[in-house]
């Protein structure tokens, strides 16, 4: 969940590990630092705060030298202040360390340590890691320090259980750097000259779009003119250099006043470009040769499990309505957390959906290779093609929805509910679905480019709505089939960006308790199209109503005239199937949330205790 950049070349390498480590805030930021080598040592700055903070000090006391690396932290061991931002250093304080990850084991081997009379400064596993490394350098009589560096890593990394992606330097190691991975990204940027490593390829990609995406307990050192990969037991292999698809420009806010906010508006584009190519109107069925699967496997598929994380697991909330409405197939949403830890009984025809916008999030990763491991085929849904995710599952669909930086997901998920709308139709195509069906749901695919356009028109509307509710201290969400996950979901981004308590309900369980809560102070948002429960929907608002609670809506336009004098504010988004209206109704939750944000100063891209991608349990 943290930031990792490293520089090997002919430049000065502050103001690029600098620029890299602005372009991975949005991954941790309570603390930052830098370590750069030259003829004097290993020059430091670190401090906690955001990047500014490092920024401000470094140009107070401007660090030399070609070669370093550089962290920002998201604290998992150790307080947040000055001491515990990385890098951190090993005994001689020659060797510098900078770590993504969790070393589960680093309390029995700071014990073995301190029994060799070694002192620690910070409350890090990462120090520990680094004495390690450190002890076992100075005990090897070899000449060749750089590979006395290789060899001591590899050495060290063999006694750590967890995880990690560390990038290391050594005074005495010029023009060097050692970096490993074990389930926590690592990539290196391939220059002229220069070489990079990181934990993002967004963080490099102004200075080279040609990148390496390391395997777990993968080992590389790295050079200006040359690198070698090899694995923790020695072994080298092949490697494919990647050319990456974005460019420096395609991460900037552009016009936009936050990430998140450009991303909302980019979704016309984002969910064109997750259906481009996979629409096959000739035969009203979708096009997905990614799954890796035949015609006759895929009809034999009698389950879908679809598992994932946080906004990802809303959308295969989402997904297993549509599954089970187009092909009756019958699927469940698993916790990715919950899933790779407890013996979900599955049958053999069964198809697991590992769904991540990262493709690098620990506890899905986990269960996918739980998933595999019991032997069923697992495949994956994600946003970066060379995500371990994507390298490891069986097959999959590649989302296409361009990078998403702000921390809150928002044009990831309606890319993953379109996926996996595409995925419905598909299999529902080999089953039940007839072809005047097929041929209309794909019509609708086709529109919703459009409509998504004219709902976000509504923006300065919602603005409005938001600015009325600021002194509020918490809001409920509630919907009903395909829009109860939109109800949870919109919860979420108000809970991530606010701080404001929020919950999401099934509309029905109002009454089942959740009715106590309601108070004239308590705002409750009801995702409620003109659709086939809507008169059920109008049953629970007016309860709502009744009871003084304030009411927004989001609606069809029919279904707007019934609710006229009855919620206090109504978002009419256009007629879409029930199929597709959460594509639709989630986006108006996704801009109330992001303006009753700003109206309260929150930091919108950079939420408190948050960080994008979490590659840590």
């Amino acid at each position: 969940m943290c930031g990792i950049v490293g520089y090997v070349g002919r430049s000065e390498a502050a103001p690029i590990l600098l620029d890299g480590l602005k372009r991975l805030e949005y991954r941790g930021y309570d603390s930052a630092g830098v370590a750069i080598v030259n003829g004097e040592g290993v020059q430091t700055r670190k401090c906690a705060g955001r990047i500014a903070a490092l920024s401000k000090l470094m140009a107070q006391k401007p660090p030399s030298g070609s070669f370093g690396i550089s962290h920002t932290r998201w604290a998992t061991h150790g307080k947040v202040n000055d001491t515990n931002a990385h890098p951190h250093f090993d005994q001689s304080g020659k060797l510098a360390l900078v770590h993504n990850g969790v070393i589960e084991n680093y309390g029995a081997l700071k014990a073995q340590l301190v029994e060799q009379g070694h002192t620690f400064e910070t409350e890090t596993d990462t120090e520990v890691l680094a004495h390690l490394i450190g002890s076992i350098y100075d005990k090897i009589d070899n000449n060749d320090s750089k590979g006395r560096l290789v060899n001591a890593t590899r050495e060290a990394l063999k006694q750590v259980i967890g995880t990690y992606g560390i990038a290391l330097l050594h005074a005495d190691v010029p023009d060097f750097i050692v970096g490993a991975r074990r389930g926590s990204p690592l990539v290196l940027g391939v220059g002229r000259d220069e070489n990079f490593l990181a934990s993002d390829v967004s963080a490099i990609v102004a200075h080279t779009r040609d990148a390496v995406y390391l395997n777990d307990f993968d080992l590389v050192a790295v050079e200006r003119d040359k690198f070698e990969i090899s694995s923790i037991d020695g072994e080298t292999g092949e490697h494919q250099i990647n050319k990456v698809e974005f460019t420096s420009e395609d991460i900037s806010k552009g016009d936009y006043a936050h990430y998140m906010l450009k991303e909302i508006f980019e979704q016309p584009d984002s969910v064109r470009d997750a259906m481009r190519g996979r629409l096959n109107t000739e035969e009203c069925t979708a096009k997905l040769g990614g799954l890796n699967m035949t015609a006759a496997e895929l009809r034999d598929v009698g389950r879908v499990v679809l598992t994932g994380c946080g906004t990802a697991l809303h959308a295969g909330g989402v997904g297993e309505y549509l599954i089970e409405q187009l092909a009756s197939v019958p699927t469940e949403v698993e916790f990715a957390s919950e899933f790779r830890h407890r013996n979900t009984p599955m049958t053999r025809d069964t198809l697991v959906f590992a769904i991540s916008q990262s493709g690098e999030t620990a506890d899905t990763l986990g269960a996918l290779r739980e998933s595999r491991r019991k032997g069923y085929r697992t495949l994956g849904i994600c946003n970066n093609v060379a995500s371990t995710i994507a390298r490891e599952s069986d097959g999959g669909v590649y989302m296409h929805a361009g990078p998403e930086i702000g921390v809150a997901a928002t044009k990831s998920f309606t890319s993953q509910v379109v996926i996996l709308t595409l995925i419905g139709l598909l299999l529902g195509r080999m089953r039940n679905l007839s072809t005047a069906e097929g041929s209309r749901l794909i019509e609708a695919l086709e529109a919703l480019p459009d409509q998504i356009e004219d709902t976000l028109k509504l923006s300065d509307h919602i603005k409005s709505i938001a600015n009325k509710y600021v002194d509020v201290s918490g809001m409920l969400f509630f919907g009903r089939q395909f829009n109860y996950p939109i109800a949870l979901e919109g919860a979420l981004k108000m809970k991530e960006i606010t701080y404001l308590y929020a919950e999401g309900h099934p509309s029905a369980e109002l009454k089942h308790g959740i009715i106590a809560l309601v108070r004239p102070d308590l705002p409750s948002i009801f995702v409620a199209p003109d659709d086939g429960v809507f008169s059920k929907n109008l049953n629970n608002i007016e309860q709502v109503k009744a009871r003084k609670g304030p009411i927004i809506a989001v609606t069809t336009q029919s279904g707007a005239k019934q609710l006229k004098g009855i919620a206090n504010d109504v978002i009419v988004v256009p007629d879409a199937p029930d199929t597709l209206m959460p594509i639709l109704t989630v986006i108006p939750l996704q801009l109330l949330a992001y303006h009753l944000a700003v109206g309260l100063g929150r930091d919108v891209d950079k939420p408190r205790n948050l960080a994008k991608s979490v590659t840590v349990e």
